[in-house]
């Protein structure tokens, strides 16, 4: 028997500017924005999830330095995304201004996905790929 248990693992980003790119990922991708902390133009901290389970967490860039020793820069991530609806979210994504690196294609091991950028420079791929179900021990 084999189950693939809930997602555990948060990807996280930084952003030249957190709020716009969060604005973008609800309205482009479909994230759900959870909770951001921060005040003004500054996120601390924020969580969008994905309908289909999982999410990202991300936050304002800030300088690299002794209190920041975890520096990521921002324009530097990419994730894979699962959805069962890649072509219809292809045409979202690109309405809402992500710039497309490949459209909607089926891949040689059965899935169907496409690949953009967001504002920030960030890659997104998106498919209908869920991954091999685990062993159970």
């Amino acid at each position: 028997m084999t189950q693939t248990p809930p997602p555990q693992v948060w990807p996280t980003l930084r952003a030249r500017d957190a709020r716009g790119l969060i604005a973008f990922l609800v309205e482009a991708f479909g994230f759900e924005e959870t909770v951001v902390y921060g005040e003004g133009d500054r996120v601390d901290h924020a969580q969008l999830d994905w309908p289909l389970g999982g999410g990202v967490m991300l936050g304002s860039d800030r300088e690299r330095g002794a209190d920041n020793p975890w520096w990521l820069p921002p324009g530097t991530f990419g994730a894979y995304v699962v959805t069962d609806e890649p072509d219809a979210l292809f045409a979202r994504a690109t309405a809402a201004g992500a710039e497309p690196l490949y459209p909607p294609r089926d891949t040689d091991y059965g899935a169907r996905e496409f690949a953009v950028r967001d504002p920030e420079g960030n890659l997104w791929s998106f498919g209908t790929y869920r991954g091999e179900a685990r062993k159970t021990r």
